[in-house]
């Protein structure tokens, strides 16, 4: 079983109200019969659509796990307990459903992996991962970056 970002999938889940349709995953996905679940960790925290674009400010999805990063939005509010908490519940839902790899939109605050923006807001990406990504890595699930 694998997990998905539900954006990939065309699921207007972004902070904009859009999409990340990634044609080339759905088709994989039909050609090999693969089973998936798929999840927004934003919206399970409890963010709407659209919100304020977010970033991980002062590190990367690690800091923020360990309590010395946050997560903030464009007009300066912390958002780290919402990332924080769907984190938490993808992770659970994962577990539940025994997924062992992940695919998830590069760059987020949550689900970036090897790299995410900065925390400047400038578009400027630097190493590390999201807040999911580096959880469900802890956890011992693959975790793939599409787009």
């Amino acid at each position: 079983m694998i997990m998905i970002s539900a954006c990939l999938l065309g699921k207007k889940c972004r902070y904009n109200g859009e999409h990340n349709l990634n044609e080339g995953l759905v088709q994989q996905l039909q050609n090999e019969k693969l089973e998936y679940i798929n999840l927004c960790p934003e919206l399970l925290g409890g963010m709407s659509v659209p919100r304020i674009p977010c970033e991980i400010v002062g590190g990367t999805g690690k800091e923020v796990l360990a309590g010395t990063a946050k997560v903030m939005n464009a007009d300066g509010e912390d958002v780290t307990e919402a990332f924080m908490k769907g984190a938490a519940e993808v992770l659970r839902r994962c577990r539940e459903k025994q997924v062992t790899k992940a695919y998830l939109k590069s760059k987020s605050p949550s689900c970036g992996y090897g790299k995410t923006y900065d925390g400047s807001f400038e578009g400027t990406v630097h190493p590390g991962n999201g807040v999911l990504a580096e959880l469900l890595s802890q956890k011992g699930i693959e975790v793939i970056a599409v787009g």
